[in-house]
C-alpha cells in the first residue's frame, strides 16, 4: 500500500514583504502540490494582495474548521485567520503589527503540529526585528520556534543548498562574542546534531568538515588557540564515535574544497563564515531549516526583500526548494 503522504503547514510570511507573492507562485506549481496535503493558514485579503501582486490566481478549499481538513495530496487548504488588513501597513516597509501578526500566524501553525495536524511547517520570509518589536522577544525565529514546542536544547539553524548542508556553532550573536562561545562540547554536539540531521535525510554516511574560527587555522596557535583548545579535540572525539568528520580547515578556502573534496556539511563557528558562500553559491536555491525541533520548519535562506515588495519579480526558487525539503524530512 502507498505511504500516505504528510500534511504541511503553510504561512505567508511577514505580509509587508514578498512572502504572499512566493507563496502563491510556488503553489502554482503541480509538482510542487503533488508532494503533501497543504494547509495555509493567514488572512484571505493578505493572500488576495499576493496574487494580485504575482498575477495569479491560486486555487485554494477554504474551510471554516481546521477539522474540515482530509488527507488529499495535492489540496491547497486555506484557512482565514482574519487578523491583519493591507490597509494596516505599507508594501516594503517595516510594520509591528505585520510583526505581530506573522508571530501569532506561526504559533497557531506550530499549534496545529502539537495536535498532530500537520507534519511540517513551510513559511514565508519573516522580519527578525517586525517580529521582535511585535511582542515576540527571542534572540531569532528559531528560539522564538523552540519556545513555542517547549523545547530548550539540541536544536540549531541549518541551511540546505541542493547537496550541500551548514550549519554553526554559533549564530545570531554579536561578532565580539564569538570566540567566547567556542567549547570543546559546544563544538562536539554540534558535529554529532548535523551528523543525526543528515542521516534523518537519508544520507546514510555523512561526510562533515569543520571550519577553524582564525585565520590560517590559528596557525599553531599564533594567530589564535581555539582550534588547539576546543575545536580539534571535538573532532577527535566525534569521530571516535564513528563520525566521518574531519578539520578543522581555513574558513577562507573551504568553499572551494567543494570541487576537489565533496563533503555534506560544513560546521562553521558564525553565520557570516557559514552564509557569504553559501549565498554566493546560489541565492535564489538556498533554504534555512529549523533541526533538532519535534517537527521540522523551513523556509527560503533569503529576507523579506523589502526593495522589490510589491513588484511582481520574486524568486519563487528558494520557497520551492524550502517546499521540497520538508516535505522530504516529514517523509522520512
Amino acid at each position: 500500500m502507498e505511504k500516505q503522504k504528510p500534511t504541511i503547514g503553510v504561512t505567508l510570511g511577514d505580509a509587508t514583504g514578498i512572502g504572499p507573492e512566493l507563496i502563491v507562485k510556488a503553489f502554482q506549481k503541480k509538482e510542487v502540490r503533488k508532494q503533501a496535503t497543504w494547509i495555509l493558514v493567514g488572512d484571505k485579503r493578505v493572500l488576495l494582495q499576493g496574487q494580485n501582486i504575482a498575477g495569479l490566481e491560486l486555487d485554494v478549499t477554504e474551510i471554516f474548521d481546521i477539522n474540515q481538513i482530509k488527507n488529499k495530496a495535492g489540496t491547497l487548504y486555506f484557512f482565514d485567520l482574519a487578523n491583519i488588513n493591507p490597509k494596516d501597513y505599507k508594501l516594503g516597509k517595516l510594520s509591528v503589527s505585520s510583526g505581530k501578526i506573522t508571530g501569532e500566524t506561526l504559533k497557531y501553525v506550530l499549534d496545529l503540529s502539537k495536535k498532530n495536524i500537520v507534519d511540517g511547517v513551510i513559511y514565508g520570509p519573516l522580519n527578525k526585528e517586525a517580529l521582535h518589536r511585535g511582542g515576540h522577544h527571542f534572540q531569532d525565529e528559531l528560539h522564538f520556534f523552540a519556545d513555542l514546542l517547549d523545547c530548550n536544547e539540541g536544536f540549531s539553524e541549518i541551511n540546505v543548498m541542493d547537496d550541500l548542508w551548514v550549519t554553526r556553532v554559533t549564530s545570531h550573536i554579536p561578532l565580539k562574542n564569538v570566540s567566547g562561545n567556542i567549547s570543546k562540547e559546544k563544538v562536539e554536539e554540534r558535529i554529532l546534531f548535523a551528523h543525526q540531521a543528515l542521516k534523518s535525510a537519508g544520507i546514510e554516511e555523512p561526510k562533515i568538515v569543520v571550519s577553524a574560527l582564525n585565520p590560517h587555522a590559528g596557525d599553531g596557535g599564533m594567530l589564535g588557540d581555539e582550534e588547539i583548545q576546543f575545536i580539534t579535540p571535538a573532532i577527535e572525539s566525534a569521530s571516535e564515535r564513528g563520525i566521518d568528520v574531519s578539520g578543522p580547515y581555513p574558513a577562507d578556502t573551504l568553499f572551494l574544497r567543494l570541487d576537489k573534496d565533496p563533503f555534506d556539511c560544513l560546521l562553521a563557528m558564525y553565520h557570516d563564515q557559514a552564509q557569504t558562500g553559501m549565498k554566493l553559491l546560489g541565492f535564489n536555491r538556498g533554504v534555512t531549516m529549523s533541526g533538532g525541533l519535534p517537527i521540522t520548519l523551513t523556509t527560503p535562506a533569503h529576507g523579506t526583500a523589502f526593495d522589490i515588495a510589491g513588484k511582481g519579480i520574486a524568486d519563487p526558487g528558494a520557497t520551492i526548494a524550502a517546499i521540497n525539503m520538508v516535505v522530504t524530512m516529514a517523509s522520512a
